[in-house]
Parts: C-alpha cells; sequence; structure tokens
C-alpha cells in the first residue's frame, strides 16, 4: 500500500482559505503523496492528527492561519499520537496573520509552497529542518499548556483585537487594514486622541521574570515569542539566556518612537533605550487586571492573583522553505 509523504491538514474556516481551498483541493486530487485531512473547527484537530498519525507521515503540513497552527503544536505537544515517530512541520502561507509561516520563509502562493513541499519530500529533509523553541502557557497550574510561537499582550493585543473586531470587518485588504490600525494607534498614543473608534487603553500589568525582577505599569506593546524576529525588521540575536524573548514598551510616546525608529532599523536588539524592556528568559509570568493576552491568534486573560505563566517547552522540527 502506497504511504503517503504529506498529510495536509486544513482549516476551511480560515480567511485565506476561503478564496483558494478548491485549488488546493483539487491539487491534492491529484497528487496522491497528498493526505489531505479537512476539520471544521479546531476541536476536531486531535482527532484529525490521531487519524494522520495512522498514515505515518514523513511530513505534517498545516493549512490555515496562526490560531490553525497553534491548535496543531498544542495538540502534538500534549498528546503522544506520533510515539516517537513525530514528523516535521511545515506551514502554508495562509491565514489574516501568519507570523509562523513567514518565518519559516512560507509567503506568496500557498500552492507554490505546497509543490515546493511535495519536491522536498521525495528527498532527505534533513537539510531543511530547523528546531524551534515553543512558548507554553497556562492560566493555573493544573491546565494543559497551550503551545505557541509569539505573544502579544498589553497595548499591542488590545491592538489586535481592534484590528481583528473593528477594521478587518470593513473588509479592506489586509495591507490597508494594517496601515489603518497603525495609524488609529499613533493617534491614540502619539497624539493622546481619546474617542470610540480608536483602539482602548491596555491595562496595567505586573510582569515577572525569573532572572530580572518584575516590571509593572501600562505597556504600550508586549510581545514574547520564541521566533527570530521580533518586531518589524528587527532580528533578536540576544546572548541565549533564555528561550523566551520579551519585548516591553512603557506607554509613553517618546518610549513607542525610540522603540520603532530602532525596530524600522533592525537596531531594537542590544541597545539601550529608555522606556523599552528587552530581556531573554525561561519564565515569565503576566497578572493584571483583566487583561487580555494573545497566543498566535487565542485570547487569553490576565486576572489579579490568577497569573498567565509562560515557559519554554520542548522544540519541534519544522521544515523552512527559504534557503
Amino acid at each position: 500500500m502506497h504511504r503517503p509523504r504529506i498529510a495536509l491538514l486544513s482549516n476551511p474556516k480560515s480567511t485565506g482559505n476561503l478564496a483558494q481551498l478548491s485549488r488546493i483541493r483539487a491539487y491534492c486530487a491529484e497528487h496522491p503523496d497528498i493526505f489531505h485531512y479537512e476539520v471544521e473547527q479546531v476541536e476536531q484537530i486531535a482527532d484529525a492528527l490521531r487519524t494522520i498519525a495512522r498514515v505515518r507521515p514523513k511530513l505534517l503540513v498545516i493549512n490555515g492561519g496562526d490560531g490553525s497552527v497553534q491548535a496543531a503544536l498544542t495538540e502534538m505537544y500534549n498528546g503522544d499520537h506520533f510515539g516517537a515517530d513525530r514528523p516535521p512541520v511545515a506551514v502554508l502561507p495562509n491565514g489574516k496573520t501568519n507570523l509562523i509561516a513567514l518565518d519559516l520563509g512560507a509567503h506568496g502562493d500557498a500552492i507554490a509552497a505546497l509543490e515546493k513541499l511535495v519536491e522536498m519530500a521525495q528527498h532527505d529533509l534533513t537539510p531543511h529542518l530547523v528546531a524551534r523553541e515553543l512558548i507554553a502557557l497556562q492560566t493555573d497550574g493544573t491546565a494543559k499548556p497551550v503551545i505557541g510561537m509569539f505573544l502579544g499582550g498589553a497595548g499591542l493585543a488590545e491592538t489586535m483585537l481592534y484590528c481583528r473586531n473593528k477594521i478587518y470587518p470593513l473588509g479592506l485588504p489586509n495591507s490597508v487594514s494594517h496601515v489603518l490600525t497603525a495609524m488609529a494607534l499613533m493617534l491614540r498614543l502619539v497624539f493622546k486622541v481619546r474617542a470610540s473608534f480608536l483602539p482602548p487603553d491596555g491595562m496595567p500589568l505586573r510582569i515577572s521574570t525569573q532572572r530580572e525582577g518584575h516590571l509593572s505599569g501600562r505597556f504600550a506593546v508586549l510581545a514574547v515569542t520564541t521566533l527570530d524576529k521580533l518586531l518589524l525588521s528587527s532580528e533578536f540575536v540576544g546572548s541565549k539566556r533564555g528561550a523566551l524573548k520579551m519585548l516591553a514598551v512603557d506607554e509613553r510616546p517618546m518610549s513607542v518612537i525610540r522603540a520603532f525608529v530602532a525596530s524600522l532599523r533592525g537596531e531594537l536588539d542590544g541597545l539601550k533605550l529608555s522606556g523599552v524592556h528587552l530581556e531573554e528568559t525561561d519564565e515569565i509570568n503576566i497578572e493584571g487586571d483583566r487583561s487580555n493576552v494573545i497566543l498566535d491568534g487565542e485570547t487569553f486573560c490576565a486576572e489579579i492573583g490568577r497569573p498567565i505563566r509562560l515557559t519554554s517547552a520542548r522544540p519541534l522540527s519544522f521544515v523552512r522553505l527559504a534557503a
């Protein structure tokens, strides 16, 4: 019996899939090397991976936005569907936000990326494999961790929710939506405009880290990632003191401007800027009064006395499309 080299897990509800899923279905129908499994909701991903494990694919490809990727990684981490034979993961460019796909060099047309993966899977994948550290998020000591790669909190989370709930429904192109969101954020942060149509203020937070004590106050940006890039063009080189890379920017106009300019220049890492806090660590606790944080598209709430705990999780193997 022919063993598919690739298992493709698709979420038809992902925004990017609405336009091109028919093309992906047609492509898979013509390529017996691909075992295509579609889910209607993220709760079905556990059953999907259980079925996919039976065909023992050489490569698992996820076709969806960051939320779909996060749900699949969480299930792979917490479940034991593949045992010791866990396949490497690739991500197609898709969805409204796809930071993970971009980090792995997947951009442009999803079919073109899939074609490249089909070609790569016919040979040894080792030269294309990269290990990626993961974030494990827990809201209490007993819950199974949720796994992801990028977390936004404080004002950044409120801005992401503003874009998702207020700007995306306008039906504009993604690039236009993001520019409008950035303009609205600048009006609120830099020019201190207060209006119901602008993003709301971030709630005060207390951020405790493993090595550097704690930060308290209002932050325009809180970003925690294991990805190579922090924000915009900035690479986080750091001193490798921990898998979690944290950026916190005070909610003050000059702090935001300093961080923005440094990030555009790719100089954010290594600079000492007033109001800009950079750190590498293996554990972060976030506590606030009903303050939102977003891990790869899924929203969680940090509360007083019930902090959100971030730790580094064991790495998974991914396929990098870019050279």
